[in-house]
């Protein structure tokens, strides 16, 4: 099996690349992904978001390694295991993050990473709902929504701007230094369905005769010559066979799976790969450490006088809501994991808010999603945007089908506990506003008995979650621990790329889908941009 490139992961960042470098007609790609057609009507449905977050095969099973961030609990640690990954099971929010994000990676020494670089990248991919402007983009195959508006979550924005928020009608046009603000979430969806990166890039690029995708397959290893990579090692229906790059191995197998297959080829710390046997080929010692992921705790309420998901999810009402979906493509089957998110700073320290309030117009048991409450409710989720706890992916063994340790070791840090503590605080504040408080009776989670800063920060780590943005386990940047550098080439080595969310070199504010997606559409920029300089001096030399 031969290409050109050889892709590893049809996730958010593989099925934008295997769609941006098989353009070329004269340009072979192969793509590798180790899990089936994204065929579950769950996938496509957008609240069918619920169903797969534990699903025995469209995702990976995987589990952050206990610890004391979570009161020892080894929480579910959801990783799409299907063509789209992460992009077909996530809750569908579409939200960029603030420019000064990006700024940020920029000031670290990455080039061409700042702010005004990457929003052309944002607006390629995108193909928005409305018209296209400074921010939107029209053409991109990327379908972005506006969210269905519930009069539940419509009480949420008023009580936001009762306590002094900004109401910012697009969260996606954010100015520089804007302040704490409130507004509706956008969402990967065209129309009815969830618009996954398999369904906006990838099925549509299959057709190509040079674009071939092989799914079921686990890769077990990149291959090298020398310090040159040459392919990969993969595993399907029980055979082990070798796919051979002609120009560059690229992997796309995310903050998780990336760091995974460097370690298992022998690219990493070497004291580690000595720990599970596997032989040093480039010590690179920052594979998989400096994991960043964003850390949930959420607050519930009863409601009374208005409608919320709970009392429409069963019986009669759940069937007048999937026929209102069947007919016209509303209602509460398209809403994602939130509907509202509120910015706020609760640091003294930041420059820009801190925490994100997620709000969802409908109450979960136990405060986690997934099983909604058998009563009325509403439940807002706050969380550090960003965090300073680092943690770790390491492979346990040589054994490619043994899951990796994976702890983000969340709130470690002293400043991610008095943010958590600050962020709970103010959803509060929030709830108790005028035109919220007449809906919402006696707090559920965590209950008013808990009120101290000790007693909060106890609830978090012992009912928080991850929100599902594991990032930075193969940073962007030039320092001893990163691994790629700004044109995402894996330092020391030719031929391989990392083009993905492990490449982050510090998470975004926000939710990672959409940064992910620009990544790969840069990411497929450089890589062609590369193929021509290579092109043209071959051409030089002959």
């Amino acid at each position: 099996m031969n290409a050109d490139y050889v892709i590893v992961g049809a996730g958010s960042a593989g099925c934008v690349l295997a769609n941006r470098l098989s353009e070329d007609p004269t340009t072979r790609v192969l793509l590798i992904e180790a899990g089936g057609r994204d065929w579950s009507p769950y996938i496509h449905v957008p609240a069918g978001f619920m169903k797969l977050l534990d699903h025995p095969r469209l995702t990976w099973g995987f589990h952050a390694e206990p610890d004391p961030g979570t009161a020892g609990r080894a929480i579910l640690y959801p990783r799409g295991r299907v063509l789209g990954g992460s992009s077909s099971i996530n809750g569908l929010i579409y939200v960029r993050g603030q420019p000064e994000d990006f700024d940020h990676w920029a000031q670290l020494g990455n080039r061409g990473w700042v702010w005004d670089d990457v929003l052309p990248y944002f607006k390629r991919a995108e193909h928005w709902e409305g018209e296209a402007d400074e921010v939107h983009g029209k053409d991109g195959p990327l379908f972005t929504a506006k969210m269905q508006r519930s009069p539940l979550c419509a009480a949420v924005i008023e009580a936001g701007r009762q306590i002094g928020l900004d109401y910012r009608e697009d969260v996606n046009n954010l100015p520089r230094g804007a302040g704490d603000g409130i507004g509706w979430c956008q969402q990967t969806r065209g129309g009815r369905r969830r618009a996954s990166a398999a369904r906006t890039y990838l099925h549509p690029a299959r057709k190509r005769p040079n674009l071939q995708v092989v799914t079921k397959a686990l890769v077990r290893r990149v291959l090298f010559d020398g310090k040159r990579a040459t392919g990969v090692e993969f595993e399907r229906g029980g055979a082990v066979e070798r796919a051979a790059a002609a120009r560059e191995v690229i992997l796309a197998a995310g903050a998780i799976g990336s760091p995974h297959i460097l370690q298992l080829s022998g690219v990493g710390d070497p004291a580690h790969l000595g720990r599970i046997g596997v032989a040093v080929h480039h010590a690179l010692p920052g594979v998989g450490r400096n994991l960043q992921d964003h850390y949930i705790a959420r607050v519930s309420y009863p409601v009374s006088g208005i409608a919320t998901v709970n009392e429409r999810a069963r019986g009669l009402p759940l069937a007048a809501e999937v026929l209102r979906y069947l007919v016209a493509g509303t209602g509460m089957l398209t809403y994602s994991a939130s509907l509202v998110a509120a910015s706020v700073k609760v640091l003294e320290e930041s420059a820009t808010p801190d925490v994100q309030c997620s709000i969802a117009p409908g109450s979960f048991k136990d405060g986690q999603i997934g099983a909604l409450d058998e009563f009325p409710g509403i439940t807002a989720g706050a969380w550090q945007m960003r965090p300073l706890s680092r943690g770790y992916v390491e492979a346990k063994s040589a054994n490619p089908a043994e899951a990796p340790a994976i702890n983000p070791r969340y709130l470690s840090e002293e400043a991610d506990r008095r943010a958590i503590i600050g962020g709970l605080r103010f959803v509060r504040r929030l709830f108790a506003a005028p035109a919220l408080s007449k809906y919402c009776g006696p707090e559920l989670l965590p209950g008013a008995p808990v009120e101290s800063d000790e007693e909060l920060l106890d609830y978090a780590r012992q009912k928080g979650s991850t929100v599902y943005h594991a990032t930075c386990t193969c940073k962007m940047g030039s320092d001893p621990m990163a691994v790629v550098d700004d044109q995402l080439r894996v330092h020391g080595l030719e031929g391989l790329r990392v083009i993905d969310a492990s490449v982050i070199p510090t998470v975004t504010s926000t939710n990672t889908n959409a940064p992910t997606i620009m990544i790969a559409e840069r990411g497929a920029d450089l890589v062609r941009r590369a193929a021509r300089t290579t092109a043209a001096a071959s051409a030089r030399a002959a």
